[in-house]
């Protein structure tokens, strides 16, 4: 179903703390130049005192000047993160709070998909908008992976960073679209990628030296690939169904930067080039469900998506999800 809504406004907050391969490597007892070559990434952010909400706030305040309106003329704060500030409340409230927003009655709450959690979040809140309940909605997506990595497990370790990357969507009458979308989620693969404490199952009162890995993310990197690879050729047949277009027609595929060596298989699996395949993942690491909004955003500040151009949001998160969103930018 097409939705008419509009990407009026961006922004993104980077942690100050710049942390690169070599200081990797030392953490993980490697030698130099291993973790970059193993994965691709140059560089990422780690936070030093900020705050998951802080973050998005700041992302959200650059976003929603770009869009040219105020504060209050937002309709609904909608958090599409895959990692939490806290238990309780929501971190699209936290973000509303920092916002200074605090009586304004904006209702704020979170979709999360782990790493799909920003496509997730604009599927959803586009139906709320052409259906005419939102005029102007702020997605925002703020991940701090680094404070859960187990540094035991170099693949997984050595690819995440963190950061915050915020939207405004706004209803439009101009040719700016939601083309198609599709979500598909196979849980034969749901204990390939997962933090298993923190929840109700190993509640953190019952954290001892025998669980404390279970409060650590973990995961099968080669065996999601695998899974991933397989089910993503139909996958994207099914979404490009009905839609009269070819991924020729497609300006700029926006992928979750998911790890260099499987977004290169992926794009080769495409048939795409690389100057229409963007990936951020070198300067930023995976940066969870803020990786495909920081990409497009990198596209859009880049002028490598202009208005008028078609744009494919694709990505695999834990689940294990395979998501994809068709848009005319």
């Amino acid at each position: 179903m097409k939705r008419n809504i509009k990407i009026t406004g961006i922004g993104s907050y980077i942690p100050k703390r710049i942390v690169d391969g070599a200081e990797i490597d030392k953490i993980i007892g490697a030698k130099n130049g291993w973790s970059e070559k193993k994965s691709g990434v140059k560089q990422r952010y780690f936070v030093t005192d900020e705050t998951a909400s802080y973050m998005g706030a700041e992302a959200a305040k650059k976003a929603i000047a770009d869009a040219g309106i105020e504060l209050h003329e937002l309709d609904c704060i909608v958090s599409g993160s895959g990692t939490m500030e806290q238990a309780i409340p929501c971190n699209a409230s936290l973000i509303q709070e920092q916002l200074g927003l605090q009586h304004s009655g904006i209702p704020s709450f979170d979709i999360n998909s782990t790493c799909l959690s920003f496509l997730t979040a604009l599927d959803m809140i586009s139906y709320a908008m052409e259906s005419g309940r939102f005029k102007h909605v702020l997605i925002v997506s703020s991940e701090i992976a680094s404070v859960g990595l187990n540094w035991s497990q170099n693949e997984s370790s050595i690819l995440f960073g963190d950061g915050a990357v915020a939207y405004v969507f706004s209803k439009t009458t101009d040719s700016s679209h939601i083309i198609a979308s599709r979500m598909e989620t196979y849980s034969a693969g749901a204990h390939l990628s997962e933090i298993r404490g923190g929840g109700t199952k190993i509640h953190p009162r019952n954290y001892a030296e025998e669980t404390k890995e279970d409060f650590l993310f973990d995961m099968d990197g080669t065996a999601i690939f695998k899974l991933s690879y397989k089910l993503l050729p139909t996958f994207i047949q099914k979404l490009f169904e009905n839609t009269n277009l070819t991924m020729d027609d497609i300006k700029m595929i926006v992928p979750h930067q998911a790890s260099a060596s499987a977004m290169k298989i992926i794009r080769k699996k495409l048939g795409v080039n690389e100057e229409r395949f963007m990936t951020t993942i070198e300067n930023y690491g995976n940066m969870i469900a803020a990786s495909i909004p920081m990409a497009l955003y990198e596209a859009i500040k880049q002028g490598r998506v202009k208005r008028g151009d078609k744009v494919f949001l694709l990505g695999t998160s834990a689940g294990l999800s395979i998501g994809g969103i068709l848009l005319e930018y």
